[in-house]
């Protein structure tokens, strides 16, 4: 018997017509036209959930004032601060944070919180560099909120001074910049005070011209503290290279001078453009880095105990001999400790004495790094511990 013929192949299934594709997306057009949110809903819904975040703020605000009162009577409010416990609390935000917020946004929020829950005791008061304006001032409300008590003073000098004599509670002083290096006057400022290292911030700095008139033909003297003019040279060599450059203790100062003539300019941040009435010369910023940032440390007079990511800051005097620089920094690699920064000064003490600033990774209540240091004396003519404090939270 003669087998069947195949089956002949199944044929493919035509591609549905163009005017069901149609009828689909109408379809689905009206689907989301139906979805649309109500506006007055949407508002009434946002009303609400204010209502629970104020009444929660109110909460958190009450049981912060029981924590004031668990500790008794205390005499001023720098004793009811907890720069550790603060920098805990921020980065539990950060963990938390799933958008669509940034984690700086939020972190912003927060720290405006703390800080008014802590001037329910008495507003802590920060010495900063003045006069008002200035990127340190941006620092201290960024590190403390806008419910601190800022001091302005006219030198990093009287900064120090004023924090460790008390009439201020904790001093906020630049230490570096990213495209600048080291700040010397804070550095040299540590050889002789007694302060400690509690803090630091990292601040983005953006520096913009600005002036009365706001016209860059105007413009025949500039006035700017002189890390401004290092950090905005290549832009000012292009542009305005016969322009008088004049030095002055900080940014907001210069911004205050160059309100009285339209031939002067200043170059600062934007607050000091708000504060002293300047019009932006040009509308982007004119640093050489993009990225531009200043470190600022945060001083007081005690220690804090560990938040549990900290950085510890030392200055080391050595004994002028052979390998002196590899004694120093050996105990710390023997124990596992990154060094993060170092920075050689002179002494003041001895002619071609140097001391170095140097910066760790962790805290001086760690095992490693009090077995670190205890080995190091051995090799040092000196050692003196700076501070040990949380590491910047963006």
């Amino acid at each position: 018997m003669a087998s069947k013929p195949p089956k002949p192949a199944a044929k493919a299934k035509p591609a549905p017509a163009k005017k069901a594709v149609k009828k689909t997306a109408a379809k689905k057009d009206v689907a989301v036209a139906v979805a649309k949110p109500v506006l007055a809903d949407v508002r009434a819904k946002i009303d609400h959930i204010d209502r629970s975040i104020q009444a929660l703020i109110a909460e958190r605000a009450n049981f912060a004032h029981q924590v004031g009162k668990a500790k008794g009577k205390l005499a001023a409010a720098v004793d009811y601060y907890r720069p550790e416990r603060e920098a805990q609390v921020l980065r539990m935000v950060v963990d938390r944070n799933e958008g669509p917020l940034s984690d700086e946004v939020l972190v912003h929020v927060y720290r405006e919180i703390m800080s008014a829950c802590l001037a329910q005791q008495e507003p802590l008061k920060i010495g900063y560099l003045g006069p008002e304006g200035t990127f340190s001032q941006q620092a201290v409300l960024k590190h403390f909120g806008r419910s601190a008590m800022g001091l302005p003073m006219a030198s990093i000098e009287e900064v120090f001074q004023e924090v460790e004599a008390g009439n201020a509670d904790f001093g906020v002083v630049p230490v570096e910049n990213s495209g600048q290096g080291t700040i010397q006057i804070t550095l040299d400022m540590f050889l002789t005070s007694n302060l400690k290292i509690c803090g630091e911030v990292e601040l983005r700095v953006q520096q913009f011209l600005m002036s009365r008139s706001g016209r860059i033909d105007d413009i025949e003297r500039i006035y700017a503290h002189p890390q401004s003019f290092m950090q905005t040279s290549a832009w000012l060599r292009a542009n305005l290279p016969k322009a008088e450059k004049i030095p002055v203790s900080s940014n907001a100062e210069g911004a205050r001078r160059a309100r009285n003539a339209d031939d002067a300019a200043a170059i600062g941040g934007e607050s000091a453009g708000h504060v002293y009435g300047l019009k932006k010369v040009v509308t982007k910023p004119i640093q050489n880095d993009a990225d531009n940032t200043t470190r600022f440390l945060v001083i007081g007079r005690q220690f804090f105990p560990s938040s549990g990511h900290d950085r510890t800051s030392v200055l080391v005097f050595i004994h002028d001999k052979p390998g002196a620089l590899f004694d120093v920094l050996s105990p710390f690699a023997r124990h596992g400790i990154s060094m993060n920064r170092i920075e050689s000064r002179p002494s003041h003490q001895a002619k071609w004495e140097y001391g170095f600033f140097i910066d760790l990774a962790g805290h001086i209540e760690d095992e490693s790094m009090q077995a670190a240091l205890a080995e190091l004396k051995a090799h040092s003519a000196e050692i003196k511990v700076l501070g040990s404090y949380p590491v910047a939270v963006p």
